[in-house]
């Protein structure tokens, strides 16, 4: 029987797209010079499409082999103090001194390590951590060295590696267990990530370095990076990562909320000039980029021997990962985007049917429509997930999403209004004469006579001009 696109199980690519998603991923391999290469689609929380390539003669790793992920491990750890956070065991804008005292990060906060503008180093002093085992820094002061700091904090976006060894040293503190134990218990075992792992588990890929000017290869060392764990210690499957993709895109109620994920999605750090440029932004322990006209939420990373990239378009609900056993190669992030794009645009995400709202409040009904914020024209719309909107008529302006409280206001979601008060204000007779938004009038009226419009109005009303 012929189905039509709408009946095709949302588990199915076309047979086009396979291929040009296998096109992608040859392509990379042979192009970067990896060793191995694998990747996933996930698409409507499901993973659709695994593929791979290898320089080695026979099968291809599947999704069930490890890979080294390098600096993915960080949104990990990320995940481990929003669940902090959210269990009000802390607050983002909490010093980390209060909670994890001596470690000469100053008066950094929480939110300022997650989002790394908290101005510490990049890397942790003395020989190339990566490559060099953990026992050379056993402790905290080893990491930060004696001069932790190269910015202010707050002032700028600044990667920083020992930022996040301090974020794992946070967790293990607060939950007095190893970080990793923590994650294992918190986070792995409730999604099923069952084969995450700090130490490599068979089977697994070796890392390799690719020689820039010769098709030869020499083994990278596998170091156990101890105190700088919670930066990029991790090794996963592409399998593992497509579940963790889902999680980050949807939340999970026994490890993070939808609402907390969302969160770690939004851009929270000061972008340098030539991010702006890129596109490319900083939230809570993930990367936001925009690309190919979509926003792109995830993380790379990299150790000797290894690359990886993970990226989620929530808009198209769809989800790639992509892992090579190479020091420099592919440009994994990159790839795992084009992928997105290739389903994205191949197959579009076809909507959800329009439904009305089961019930509605005859008084807020009555709130629908234009207002005027001057002689700006505004729309305040109902949504079926009980939100409003407000919003230009036409063209590009402040537009918000504001959900209703208890007391009868409406907060800003975001955009320009995030976190600022709506509410509808009555008149004498009951009736509502304006709205009003962070001081803001909107009128039904341009400059309506008798409008409440901070400056008055002109008693002769509009006119033109002879």
């Amino acid at each position: 029987m012929t189905t039509t696109p709408a009946e095709t199980p949302a588990e199915e690519l076309l047979p086009a797209t396979r291929r040009a998603l296998l096109h992608a991923i040859a392509t990379a391999q042979t192009e970067g010079r990896a060793p191995s290469l694998v990747a996933a689609v996930v698409r409507s929380g499901r993973t659709v499409w695994h593929g791979s390539r290898t320089s080695v003669d026979g099968h291809g790793p599947d999704e069930n082999v490890q890979y080294r992920i390098g600096s993915i491990t960080k949104t990990f750890t990320a995940v481990l103090v929003m669940r902090l956070r959210d269990e009000g065991v802390l607050d983002l804008g909490d010093p980390l001194e209060k909670h994890l005292p001596g470690t000469g990060a100053g008066e950094a906060t929480i939110a300022q390590l997650l989002a790394h503008t908290a101005g510490l180093a990049a890397e942790s002093p003395g020989p190339w951590w990566e490559r060099t085992p953990g026992s050379l820094r056993p402790e905290l002061a080893d990491v930060l060295g004696e001069q932790p700091h190269r910015h202010p904090a707050g002032r700028r976006f600044h990667y920083s590696n020992p930022g996040y060894t301090l974020l794992g040293a946070l967790v293990e503190e607060v939950r007095g267990a190893p970080w990793e134990d923590v994650l294992r218990s918190e986070v792995l075992e409730p999604l099923g990530l069952h084969r995450t792992s700090g130490q490599p588990q068979a089977p697994h890929a070796g890392g390799w370095a690719v020689h820039p000017w010769a098709d030869v290869l020499l083994p990278e060392p596998s170091e156990d990076l101890g105190r700088m764990a919670p930066a990029g210690q991790l090794w996963s499957t592409s399998g593992d990562l497509a579940r963790f993709a889902v999680f980050l895109t949807r939340g999970d109620d026994r490890v993070l909320s939808a609402e907390s994920v969302r969160e770690m999605r939004t851009p929270s750090a000061p972008a340098e000039v030539e991010e702006v440029a890129a596109g490319a932004a900083y939230g809570l322990g993930m990367q936001v980029l925009h690309r190919d006209g979509r926003t792109l939420a995830g993380h790379g990373g990299s150790l000797p021997g290894f690359l990886a990239g993970l990226m989620i378009s929530v808009q198209d609900d769809l989800a790639a990962v992509v892992l090579a056993n190479c020091t420099s190669g592919p440009p994994v992030s990159a790839v795992a985007a084009d992928l997105v794009r290739i389903v994205a645009e191949a197959e579009p995400r076809i909507p959800e049917p329009w439904r009305p709202l089961p019930e509605v409040d005859r008084s807020l009904l009555e709130l629908a429509g234009p207002w005027y914020w001057g002689t700006h024209a505004f729309a305040l719309r109902l949504t079926a997930d009980g939100d409003v909107t407000l919003g230009p008529l036409a063209g590009n302006g402040r537009r918000s999403r504001f959900r209703g409280g208890d007391d009868g206001t409406w907060t800003g979601l975001d955009g320009y209004y995030a976190g600022e008060l709506l509410r509808a204000v009555e008149g004498p007779d009951g009736s509502v004469t304006h709205l009003d938004l962070g001081s803001f009038v909107f009128t039904r009226q341009p400059y309506g006579e008798g409008a409440p419009v901070p400056g008055g109005v002109d008693p002769e009303g509009w006119r033109g001009i002879k």
